[in-house]
């Protein structure tokens, strides 16, 4: 039984994984974050006031103590924690260079007076302009 409890746990670390790294803010990933929490309540709930239920629970699953199955199951919040952290930084890091390139062409265009931007486009070589009668 305690090789099922493994691969259970490895399979939800996984799917987990997959399913915070995939992105995105929007309403069913805030809600299944809501359900989780309100989850995780109630088990840390029942087994402050029922210690003795969670031992038998873990013996129920093969694993010798309650606190082992804590532990396990701390270990797969963490990584799940570890997962969104990623995703959420990786976000502000995008957002932020695209912020810091807008910043700088606007910077650019602001510190260059009229005069100066006429002179730099009527020095750049111009296009050579399409004969549509040619190619067609």
């Amino acid at each position: 039984m305690q090789i099922v409890v493994q691969i259970v746990l490895v399979l939800a670390v996984v799917i987990v994984s997959l399913a915070l790294m995939r992105g995105g803010s929007n309403a069913r990933h805030l809600a299944i974050r809501r359900l989780m929490l309100m989850l995780f309540a109630c088990v840390a709930a029942l087994s402050i006031f029922f210690p003795g239920l969670l031992s038998h629970v873990a013996r129920f699953f093969g694993i010798g103590r309650g606190t082992d199955l804590v532990l396990y199951g701390l270990i797969v919040s963490f990584l799940v924690f570890m997962a969104t952290t990623y995703q959420r930084f990786r976000h502000m890091e995008t957002t932020m260079t695209r912020l810091s390139r807008r910043i700088a062409l606007d910077e650019v265009n602001r510190t260059q007076s009229p005069a100066t931007v006429a002179l730099a486009a009527e020095s750049a070589p111009a296009k050579p302009e399409r004969n549509e009668s040619a190619t067609g």
